[in-house]
C-alpha cells in the first residue's frame, strides 16, 4: 500500500513546475503597494465596492496578459474595517459569466458568505451586510463558485479584508501601511510567449503550479524599507503551491499572528509554512543598508509538496531608518483550547479528490450542527499527497497533532492547516451566534483544483431542536431538501 502511494506521488510530481533558484533572478520591480478600498457612511454602515471586470495587465516588458481583477485590471483593493461595525460590500458583476465573493476567514451569517450557494450572474449586483465581530485579523476574498473557483482566483480575483480592534490598535507594532505595515499576495504563475497565463503550466495532483512568482502582482519585486522593524502579512493566494517563508541569511523574525488574528506572545522563527489560504503576520528587524531576500525554502517533506528554494520579496533598507519601538512580550489574551464543552466529535477523511468518500453535492447537507455549541472534528489526509482543510465563518483552535500538543505557530485561531499525510489532527470548532436552516456554510481542501474537483462538504447551523431545510442549488425557496 505504502509503495504504491508512493509510485503515485512520484508519477505525480515528476517534473514539477519549480520558480527559478534563490538568487539567480534579480530584483527589480518595486512592490506593488494594493490600495486602500474606499468607503462611504450610510446610515451608521460602511459602505464598500467591488466590481469584478476583465483587464490586462503588463507583467513582462512588451507584453500584455488578460486578466481579472477588482476595481482594477488585478487583484482589488484592500479592504480595512473595525470590530464593532455594520459594512456592507457592494459587489458588481461586470464579467461574461458567473462569480462570487467568500470573505475567507470572517464570522458572519452562512447567506453574507458568498459560498457556492450565493453566485452573482453577469450585470448583476450583490449588496451582502454584516457586522465585523472578531478579533483584528488579515483577511481575504475570492470568487467561490461551485467547480470553477480555481479559474477566477487564478486569473486574478483576490483581495485583502483587514480586520481592525482597539486591543490590537494600542500595541506597539508596524502598522502604518504600504511604509511598515506591507500586504503580501504571494501568487505562483507561468506565462506563455503572447503573455497570457498558463504558458508551461503543469497539472500536478495539487493543481496548477507556475515558475514565476508575483507578489501583489509584482514580478521580481523589491520593497524599500526606512524602518527598523517592518510588519509582513503573508497570504498564500495561489491556488496549489506550498511555500515555507523564510530570510535567505536565515535570520529570525517575530511571527505575530495566524489567520484568525493576533498570539498570546510573539514566537521567534526563522521559517513559516503557509499552504494555499493560509495567512501570517509577521515582524522581522533590519539594519541601516541591509538587503535581504524573503525566500520560500522546500517545504515540510511530510507534504511531498515537492520544490526547492526560490525568491520571493527582497527587502531594501535605507542608509538611516526610523527608530521602531520593540514588539510587545504579550500580544493578546488567548485562552488555552478546552474541548470539555464540545458536544460531539466528527472525523473527516481527505482521500483523492473526496471527503469521507464523497463528493461535493450542494443538495446535500454534511454535517448539521447547533448553533452556540462547539464540536471536535479530527481530520486526516489518507493520500502522500498533500491536501489542506479549510473551514467557514469559524476560527478553530488546532488541539493535537498525532495526539502531541501543537507548535507556538499553530497555537491561535486557525481557519486553513496544512494536511500532511497520515497524520491526525484534531481541531475544536464553534459554531458562535449566527443559525441558519436554509443556507451552507463549507469545509473543503483549499488546494482549490481539489475544491472543484469535489473536495468539499457543506454544513448547516441551526437553533437548538430545529429541522433543517437546505435551499436547492437553484435557489427555489419552494424546493428544499430536507437531511
Amino acid at each position: 500500500m505504502v509503495v504504491a502511494a508512493v509510485a503515485i506521488w512520484f508519477a505525480f510530481n515528476s517534473g514539477r513546475p519549480t520558480p527559478a533558484a534563490a538568487g539567480s533572478i534579480p530584483a527589480t520591480q518595486a512592490l506593488r503597494i494594493p490600495e486602500l478600498a474606499p468607503s462611504s457612511m450610510v446610515d451608521g454602515v460602511r459602505v464598500f465596492h467591488l466590481e469584478a471586470a476583465e483587464g490586462r495587465s503588463a507583467f513582462l516588458p512588451g507584453l500584455s496578459t488578460p486578466t481579472l481583477g477588482y476595481e482594477g485590471d488585478y487583484l482589488g483593493p484592500t479592504l480595512v474595517a473595525e470590530r464593532g461595525e455594520k459594512v456592507r460590500v457592494e459587489v458588481d458583476n461586470a464579467l461574461d459569466e458567473e462569480t462570487s465573493v467568500h470573505w475567507h476567514g470572517m464570522h458572519l451569517p452562512a447567506a453574507m458568505d458568498g459560498g457556492p450557494h450565493s453566485p452573482i450572474p453577469p450585470g448583476e449586483r450583490w449588496a451582502p451586510e454584516w457586522t465585523i465581530d472578531q478579533p483584528a485579523a488579515t483577511l481575504w476574498y475570492h470568487p467561490h463558485l461551485h467547480e470553477r473557483t480555481r479559474e477566477q482566483v487564478d486569473a486574478g480575483l483576490a483581495g485583502m479584508f483587514l480586520v481592525t480592534d482597539p486591543e490590537e490598535a494600542s500595541l506597539a507594532l508596524p502598522r502604518a501601511y504600504g511604509v511598515d505595515d506591507i500586504p503580501l499576495i504571494v501568487q505562483d504563475r507561468s506565462f506563455a510567449s503572447d503573455g497570457a497565463f498558463g504558458g508551461g503550466l503543469s497539472m500536478q495532483f495539487d493543481g496548477v503550479l507556475g515558475d514565476r512568482i508575483l507578489v501583489n502582482g509584482t514580478l521580481a519585486p523589491y520593497l524599500d524599507v526606512s524602518t527598523e522593524l517592518v510588519r509582513l502579512r503573508l497570504l498564500n493566494g495561489s491556488s496549489a503551491r506550498m511555500y515555507d517563508f523564510a530570510f535567505a541569511d536565515g535570520r529570525e523574525f517575530d511571527l505575530v499572528a495566524t489567520d484568525g488574528g493576533l498570539l498570546a506572545a510573539p514566537v521567534a522563527s526563522s521559517s513559516i509554512p503557509l499552504s494555499p489560504g493560509e495567512r501570517a503576520e509577521i515582524v522581522v528587524a533590519l539594519a541601516p543598508g541591509d538587503r535581504v531576500s524573503l525566500v520560500s525554502t522546500a517545504p515540510d517533506p511530510a507534504l511531498h509538496a515537492g520544490g526547492a528554494a526560490f525568491d520571493v520579496l527582497e527587502l531594501r533598507a535605507g542608509a538611516s531608518l526610523a527608530a521602531s519601538p520593540p514588539v510587545p512580550a504579550k500580544l493578546a489574551d488567548l485562552p488555552a483550547p478546552d474541548a470539555a464543552d464540545a458536544v460531539t466529535e466528527r472525523a473527516f477523511e481527505m482521500s483523492g479528490h473526496e471527503i469521507n468518500g464523497a463528493e461535493m453535492d450542494m443538495s446535500r447537507a454534511d454535517a448539521v450542527v447547533t448553533v452556540d455549541t462547539a464540536e471536535v472534528w479530527t481530520v486526516v489526509n489518507d493520500n502522500p499527497l498533500p491536501h489542506s482543510f479549510h473551514v467557514h465563518d469559524t476560527q478553530f483552535r488546532v488541539l493535537s497533532i498525532d495526539g502531541e500538543p501543537p507548535p507556538p505557530r499553530l497555537s491561535g485561531y486557525k481557519d486553513t492547516i496544512a494536511l500532511e499525510w497520515d497524520r491526525e489532527y484534531r481541531i475544536l470548532v464553534r459554531f458562535d451566534d449566527y443559525a441558519d436552516p436554509t443556507t451552507p456554510y463549507m469545509y473543503h481542501c483549499h488546494l482549490l483544483w481539489h475544491e472543484d474537483q469535489g473536495m468539499m462538504g457543506q454544513f448547516l447551523v441551526v437553533e437548538p431542536g430545529d429541522e433543517p431545510a437546505l435551499k436547492s442549488p437553484e435557489g427555489d425557496d419552494d424546493d428544499r431538501h430536507d437531511h
